[in-house]
């Protein structure tokens, strides 16, 4: 078991959610509104899932959802950008983000296969 708490890209992706979830609250579009509220959501939660499993393995696909719904997110918001519900200068810095979190949660599911970074780190995390 890992203590997702520590984890910086479970911190991030817990203030990235929150962001979006203030970034959409006036969207009268609901359908969008609602499958980014989910979306952002599962990135943190997926994490904390994983995280919370028995084995490595288990953490590395839960990894792998994050890193999808990260994907379905910046599409999202994309989509939200090019309809102009959302303002450019409040959205580029999210997607940005998400962008970083992808990349962070790759490396964590990198490292997570290593069993040189298991045997000599695997307390750590």
């Amino acid at each position: 078991m890992h203590n997702f708490e520590e984890l910086e890209v479970w911190k991030r992706a817990s203030r990235l959610a929150v962001d979006v979830l203030a970034l959409v609250e006036p969207i009268k579009l609901y359908g969008l509104r609602d499958q980014m509220i989910r979306s952002c959501i599962s990135v943190p939660s997926n994490i904390a899932e994983g995280a919370d499993r028995d084995s490595d393995r288990e953490f590395r696909r839960f990894l792998s959802i994050a890193k999808g719904s990260a994907g379905e997110l910046r599409t999202q918001l994309y989509i939200g950008l090019r309809a102009n519900l959302f303002d450019e200068v409040q959205v580029r810095p999210l997607i940005a983000e998400v962008k970083e979190l992808s990349s962070m949660i790759e490396g964590l599911r990198k490292r997570l296969r290593s069993p040189l970074f298991n045997t000599l780190f695997g307390w750590f995390f």
